[in-house]
């Protein structure tokens, strides 16, 4: 398949192996002093895995998971309001499927389905509109939920929506954005990081200008890469070689993909539906502001926070506390591997989640777990 087995090919991966060990070798990299590289991107460490590239990789490179699971960093008060919404008489409550089971404090969407509310499980925003036109009579709520790279969808869905004069859909909006968690992290004196693999989907929206401030700020080197085994090799490796040269900038692996400058369709519908919250709780990193949109004056129709009732309340966010005994915030900075986590392949296990980190097909533990990770509490690093 043209542009998939082209970025499989074994000889090409052999060849970009070499060049990061050599590379890794020539900066002093050992597996008690590693080049730390974060993946921003969930369905980077996926794929890390899927490939078995950290067993192939020179051992003192390490990767480092970032909190790039847009379901696995959204507030637990969050998923409390979205359950609330559901379980409105008359309402049909719309979610990707991969939100469904997502704890909040009481039960999941999908607990509430169980119990009666009407919530089903939609592929876009399109389909939740189509349900709309098909029960006028009933009130359909959209779960909007995800990075720049979902956002436009949901954006030319209420632009839709009001071209039809709509009165009975609603978009719960919890779109957040990539730079500021960054930019929080590299901020924190615990991290120690010496690179970053860009996201390649937020990337084909936004563009690469928008990471500019890791390598003029910070003096770090990020390479967005795609999202085949050579995409990441040549990412590692480009990265190293930023390292070795001295030199720290935003450098354009998936370029046939990821335009310079982002997508103009998608970033005029951004900006015309959403403006920046002053600040959004994420999960595992509090607080950060000006992270989060929401939907503008103009579109307020199709805002379900005005629709219900619903306000952002960014102090009820911080007081909702991860389950007891589990390390969700420390998995999801990048801090410990999800086998350091005591509750992971015990307590906590894709039947019986206790954090989104588990359930999310992006999260970093429900890939340990699915790509032979499991190891002990006792035996993690």
């Amino acid at each position: 398949m043209r542009f998939v087995e082209e970025f499989r090919d074994p000889a090409l991966a052999k060849a970009l192996i070499a060049g990061i060990d050599a590379t890794a070798t020539a900066i002093g990299a050992t597996k008690d002093n590693p080049v730390r590289i974060m993946e921003i991107c969930g369905g980077h460490t996926h794929a890390i895995f899927r490939y078995g590239l950290d067993r192939l990789v020179h051992e003192g490179i390490e990767f480092i998971h970032g909190p790039g699971c847009p379901v696995c960093v959204l507030p637990m008060a969050r998923v409390d309001e979205a359950v609330q919404i559901a379980e409105q008489p008359g309402v049909i409550f719309t979610s990707f499927g991969d939100a469904m089971r997502v704890p909040g404090t009481k039960k999941s969407l999908l607990q509430a389905k169980a119990e009666g509310a009407d919530i089903r499980t939609v592929y876009s925003p399109l389909d939740a509109l189509e349900l709309a036109r098909r029960n006028p009579e009933r009130e359909v709520v959209f779960f909007g939920l995800g990075f720049e790279t979902t956002t436009p969808s949901t954006a030319l869905t209420i632009q839709q929506a009001a071209r039809e004069g709509m009165k009975n859909f609603t978009i719960f909006c919890n779109h957040i954005t990539v730079p500021p968690p960054i930019r929080a992290l590299l901020d924190d004196p615990d991290m120690l990081l010496d690179g970053f693999i860009g996201p390649g989907h937020v990337s084909m929206v936004i563009g690469i200008h928008a990471y500019d401030f890791i390598a003029r700020d910070y003096g770090k080197p990020i390479v967005v890469a795609g999202f085949e085994p050579t995409d990441l090799l040549q990412s590692v490796l480009m990265v190293l070689r930023q390292i070795e040269e001295g030199r720290a900038e935003v450098e354009n692996q998936y370029a046939r993909v990821v335009p310079e400058l982002g997508n103009p369709v998608s970033l005029a519908a951004i900006a015309d539906v959403y403006e920046e919250r002053p600040s959004f709780a994420w999960r595992g990193l509090g607080e950060i502001d000006l992270s989060g949109l929401r939907i503008r004056e103009k579109y307020a129709l199709y805002d379900a926070e005005a629709r219900f009732g619903i306000g952002y309340g960014a102090a009820r966010a911080r007081e909702v506390a991860e389950p007891e005994g589990t390390e969700c915030a420390a998995v999801m900075t990048g801090k410990i591997k999800p086998t350091g986590c005591p509750m992971f392949g015990t307590q906590c296990t894709p039947e019986t989640p206790l954090g989104a980190l588990m359930v999310s097909s992006e999260g970093a533990c429900a890939a340990y777990w699915q790509y032979g990770g499991r190891r002990a509490p006792e035996a993690a690093e």
